[in-house]
């Protein structure tokens, strides 16, 4: 299908992410019209799907989605829980109607549902066999069907079977991601020359329990690392006296034994005129 256009090649990028979200892994039993989609089978018992088949496949419903004039038009649901955050950011991207949970019964056929009741003019569904009630209904209504098939699957009412692993997380996810890419590409609004700037986690499913743990833990206050200086243990002070280094003091020479006594210092009298200042008791001192 995709052979007429390069640009419409499956790519080696978009091969690793099919293998690596192992949207080629089937199922251990296969419906006899899934059989032409499979390539092999694992030793384990699993059947491989060829993602050639897969690829052709999204593009061709990529295009029956680009016919629809109202994007409202087109409805996406799942009743599994791991598709559901898939249906709502598929319908938030491409403005599908999605429903997102149970699937309330008449909502295709019965005019007397007001609330529920609506006119799609196609249907994507992510498991044929948890979405029969609103398969049905569609083909009561002339509805056509585009649904992600396992090998396991039952295609009875579904037009275009997209072959793939519809029960895996990252599978689901991965190829609603990679629909809603190329139906807006084929609009127009995202270019094909340009790398698609939504990731593809945010069509994973999201356990409840651990995004909350997440906000908690994003809104607690992040902890205060300790100070090393101040756990350290305080230096005790030096107590002991520091030494002085001062002038020497001269040493004392005892008197000589039966010599002449030694004259008394002579006392300082500053009324007697007579009284030199200058003399001492040895002279008169050096540089007077």
């Amino acid at each position: 299908m995709s052979g007429s256009n390069d640009l419409l090649v499956l790519k080696d990028e978009d091969v690793k992410m099919m293998l690596a979200a192992q949207v080629h892994v089937g199922a251990t039993n296969v419906d006899h019209r899934m059989a032409k989609y499979v390539y092999t089978r694992k030793d384990a018992g699993n059947h491989l799907i060829n993602i050639k088949y897969t690829w052709e496949k999204l593009l061709l419903a990529a295009r029956a989605i680009v016919a629809v004039e109202n994007p409202k038009d087109v409805c996406i649901i799942s009743a599994r829980t791991y598709g559901q955050r898939a249906v709502l950011k598929f319908a938030s991207y491409t403005g599908a109607s999605p429903i997102a949970g149970r699937f309330t019964p008449g909502a295709f056929t019965n005019h007397e549902i007001t609330t529920k009741f609506r006119e799609p003019r196609l249907l994507i569904a992510i498991d044929p066999s948890l979405d029969h009630q609103a398969i049905s209904e569609a083909a009561y209504v002339n509805l056509p069907v585009i649904a992600l098939c396992n090998t396991d699957s039952s295609m009875n009412y579904v037009d275009i079977a997209i072959p793939c692993n519809n029960k895996a997380i990252k599978s689901i996810g991965l190829i609603v991601w990679m629909l809603a890419r190329e139906v807006l590409r084929m609009r127009g609004t995202v270019s094909r020359q340009l790398k698609w700037e939504v990731m593809v986690d945010l069509f994973f499913h999201r356990d409840p329990e651990e995004v909350e743990k997440e906000t908690k833990a994003a809104q607690e206050p992040m902890p205060i690392a300790a100070d090393p200086w101040s756990s350290a243990a305080p230096v005790p002070m030096q107590m002991d006296p520091i030494p002085t280094f001062g002038a020497p003091t001269p040493a004392v020479v005892p008197p000589v034994l039966g010599g002449p006594a030694a004259a008394p210092p002579a006392s300082e009298n500053w009324a007697d005129a007579s009284w030199d200042p200058t003399a001492v008791s040895t002279g008169i001192v050096d540089g007077w």
